[in-house]
């Protein structure tokens, strides 16, 4: 059984409940909303920021009915994010699936979206719980302010490897840390926990970033969409940047004006030559190394927790990002 598979049996049917609740909060009477809610559960995908709200609260004092619902919450909040970014990078396709966009229309996206939205606020009220409220609000606002901090910066294609942790941060890592401390916060947990679970979530979350910029680099089918598709939208990641800051001036240059070729649509069947420049300097290698320092800072952090299954579970989760292939 993979990692997933394992926590799926650890959860068991706090799971179960989870996914009976978040299919609930999709119900309308709405016809169209009803067609969209059965596509977006149709695509289901891995779960894992509900699950490491379960986590966290059951490594704590327990799950219970805040969590289950906080849990909703950051899913439905997940799923509209997506639902948006869609809209705003005209995604045809996400994991091989199309899009609400494209199997309707932007302003039907655009207003599942919105409504996705209203319902996160509708179940986070029904808390009556103003510390996890505080968090999903802040991280409604963090998201989209890392969304307009990648589009600033993607202007010109090229940011600082400084600029690059502040919009990963802020688009990815800043949610999973807001799910673990929701967890953390929704059993009772004290501020030592919470903050420990906080700062889980935050490297797990950057080691995911970090991940899917180098599945841009594979030739894997698995990872549903095609290799360099990120240079393709005018998104240097993370081992480009770090490999153009150690090659010299002339061939870096030389990189950049094939890579805002590629991502203009100037020209084709290219990806090989940047796929070289990348693994002679190592951005690679470089990224993999920061993601081992990710995770040895996630581990610490659990270390103010006594060992358990849960704990283990959440360490088998650190692993499995880094190894995932989609």
């Amino acid at each position: 059984m993979d990692a997933l598979g394992n926590i799926e049996k650890l959860l068991g049917g706090e799971l179960v409940d989870f996914r009976r609740s978040y299919a609930h909060a999709l119900e309308s009477d709405n016809p169209l909303l009803k067609e969209v809610a059965a596509h977006i559960l149709a695509r289901r995908g891995k779960q894992l920021r509900p699950m490491l709200v379960l986590l966290a609260a059951k490594l704590c004092h327990g799950v219970n009915e805040k969590t289950l619902d906080a849990a909703v919450a950051f899913e439905l909040l997940h799923t509209a994010s997506l639902v948006h970014d869609d809209v705003v990078d005209d995604s045809p396709l996400r994991r091989g699936v199309e899009t609400i966009q494209k199997r309707w229309t932007n302003k039907v996206a655009v207003l599942t979206g919105d409504y996705l939205l209203s319902k996160v606020i509708e179940i986070t009220a029904g808390l009556r719980n103003q510390k996890i409220f505080n968090i999903v609000g802040e991280i409604g606002q963090t998201l989209a302010s890392g969304e307009l901090l990648q589009l600033h910066a993607n202007r010109s294609m090229w940011i600082s490897e400084a600029d690059y942790y502040s919009v990963i941060e802020k688009k990815t890592a800043s949610l999973f840390a807001a799910c673990t401390q929701a967890g953390a916060v929704s059993s009772g947990a004290s501020m030592r926990a919470e903050t420990a679970l906080r700062t889980f979530g935050m490297e797990l979350g950057m080691i995911f970033q970090m991940k899917d910029d180098l599945l841009d680099y594979s030739d894997s089918d698995e990872a549903g969409k095609p290799t360099m598709s990120d240079i393709r939208d005018g998104k240097a990641t993370l081992p480009l940047l770090v490999s153009l800051e150690r090659a010299p001036k002339a061939e870096a240059e030389e990189i950049r004006r094939l890579a805002e070729r590629l991502s203009a649509g100037e020209i084709q069947d290219e990806e090989q030559s940047i796929l070289s420049f990348v693994l002679r300097y190592d951005g690679i290698r470089y990224v993999r190394q920061q993601m081992e320092v990710h995770k040895r800072r996630a581990i610490e952090a659990l270390s103010v927790f006594h060992d358990s299954s849960v704990k283990a579970a959440m360490i088998q989760l650190l692993e499995y990002t880094i190894a995932r292939v989609y």
